[in-house]
C-alpha cells in the first residue's frame, strides 16, 4: 500500500468506503450482511488501508454500526473514520454526533465532514450554528480533523470553500467527470484555497469498471494486466492535491484488485493518459446520440416536445443511470417522452439521423424502471 502525509498523520491512498458493503436484502436501508463485510475491512486492515469512510445514513444507519464492530478488534491508533452529519437526515446536530460516537463505539472521529453540500443546502449549514458545535468538538479533541463533502455547482463550491479555513474536502472525481462534466474546476478551486481532497466516486459508481467492447479492448491492449477500473485510479494519482482515493469496495474481486493497483502505485504516464481519453471518446461516442439542438424535430412534433432536451436526458442517463432522469418526472403534462406517438416526422427532419421515436421509447422504459426508495 502506497502512503501520502496528511498534516501530522500518514493517510494509505486508497480508501475504503462503506455505502456500497455487501448486504442482506434489497434497497439502501439493506442491513449490512456483517459476515461479508468483515471478510473486506479484515483484508483491507491486512493489506494497509487504514481510511474508513462512512455516514449517518448510509445503508439506513448501519453502516456506522457495522464499522464500530468490525474495527473494534484492532487498535484505535492504527486507523481512521471519517463519518458526516447531513442535515437533511437529522437536523439535530448534537443528537446526531453523540449517536455516531455510540454507534462507531469510539471517543472521538478522525475526520469529520458536513455531508452532501449541495446548492440548495448550503445555508443551512453555514449559517445553522452547527459549525460551531463541530468546531467546539474539535477543540475538545473528539474531532481531528473537520471538513465537507460536496456535490454543489462551481459557484457555490467557491462560497463554501472561502466561508472559512477547512482541513479537508470530499468530491466526486473521475476522468469522465473532468471532461464531461465540472470536476476539473471543482478540483482548482480546492487546490487554489489550499484544501486537501479525499475523492469519492472514482469509478463512478462502478460505470468506470467497464466502458465499451471498443474502449475496453483499447485500454487492454495497451496494459494487458490491468483492470479497467485500475485505470481511473491510475489517473487520480496524477492529481497532486488528491489526499485519499475512496473505493466503496462491495466484494472480495473488487478489494483485491484496488490494494493491488494501490500496491504498486504507479500512476499513468502522459501517453496513457491519452490513451485512457481515447477510450474515454470511444465509450462517450457508443452511448450518447448526437442531438445538436438544431430544433428541426420540434417544428413538426404534432406533441410539441422539446426534444433536444429530451436528448440531453437520454445521454445523461445512459452516463449517470435512472437516477439522472429525475428531471423528466417535472416536466408539464403531455410533454415526456412517454407522450411520443412514434408517428416518426421528427426523424424525417433530423440532419444527425436520429430514429427519436426509439429514444422516447428507451426513455420511457426507463422512467417505468427507475428504481424506487
Amino acid at each position: 500500500m502506497i502512503y501520502k502525509p496528511f498534516k501530522d498523520i500518514s493517510l494509505s491512498r486508497l480508501g475504503m468506503g462503506n455505502m456500497r458493503l455487501p448486504t442482506i436484502g434489497e434497497g439502501r436501508s439493506a442491513a449490512v450482511d456483517r459476515a461479508q463485510a468483515q471478510k473486506i475491512i479484515d483484508y483491507a486492515i491486512s493489506h494497509g488501508i487504514n481510511y474508513f469512510d462512512t455516514a449517518y445514513v448510509y445503508h439506513g444507519g448501519d453502516s456506522e454500526k457495522f464499522l464500530g464492530e468490525a474495527l473494534k478488534k484492532y487498535p484505535r491508533s492504527s486507523y481512521y473514520i471519517a463519518t458526516k452529519y447531513m442535515a437533511m437526515g437529522n437536523p439535530d446536530y448534537k443528537a446526531v454526533f453523540e449517536e455516531q460516537l455510540k454507534r462507531l463505539d469510539t471517543d472521538y472521529i478522525d475526520f469529520y465532514l458536513l455531508h452532501g453540500m449541495f446548492d440548495m443546502s448550503i445555508d443551512t449549514y453555514l449559517n445553522g450554528g452547527c459549525i460551531d458545535y463541530f468546531m467546539e468538538q474539535k477543540t475538545a479533541g473528539r474531532i481531528k480533523y473537520f471538513g465537507f463533502s460536496s456535490h454543489a455547482s462551481v459557484e457555490a463550491l467557491e462560497r463554501v470553500a472561502a466561508f472559512r479555513e477547512w482541513d479537508f474536502a470530499q468530491i466526486q472525481l473521475n476522468y469522465l467527470d473532468w471532461i464531461a462534466a465540472t470536476a476539473k474546476s471543482q478540483y482548482e478551486i480546492l487546490t487554489k484555497h489550499n484544501i486537501p481532497i479525499m475523492v469519492m466516486e472514482p469509478v463512478r459508481g462502478g460505470r468506470l469498471a467497464s466502458l465499451s467492447p471498443e474502449a475496453d479492448s483499447l485500454l487492454k491492449k495497451a496494459q494487458p494486466e490491468w483492470s479497467v477500473a485500475s485505470w481511473a485510479f491510475r489517473w487520480i494519482m496524477r492529481l497532486p492535491n488528491v489526499q485519499v482515493i475512496l473505493s466503496g469496495m462491495s466484494n472480495m474481486e473488487q478489494i483485491t484488485d484496488n490494494v493491488a493497483t494501490f500496491d504498486d502505485g504507479k500512476m499513468l504516464t502522459d501517453a496513457q493518459e491519452k490513451q485512457l481519453m481515447d477510450a474515454c471518446e470511444l465509450f462517450r461516442s457508443s452511448i450518447s446520440v448526437p442531438c445538436t439542438a438544431c430544433r428541426y424535430c420540434c417544428d413538426t412534433c404534432p406533441q410539441g416536445l422539446d426534444i433536444p432536451k429530451l436528448m440531453e436526458a437520454y445521454n445523461s442517463f445512459k452516463l449517470n443511470g435512472p437516477m439522472s432522469l429525475g428531471a423528466l418526472y417535472a416536466l408539464p403534462a403531455g410533454k415526456k417522452p412517454a407522450d411520443c406517438i412514434a408517428c416518426g416526422v421528427c426523424s424525417e427532419h433530423c440532419p444527425q439521423n436520429i430514429v427519436i421515436p426509439d429514444i422516447m421509447a428507451q426513455l420511457t422504459e426507463a422512467m417505468k424502471n427507475m428504481p424506487k426508495y
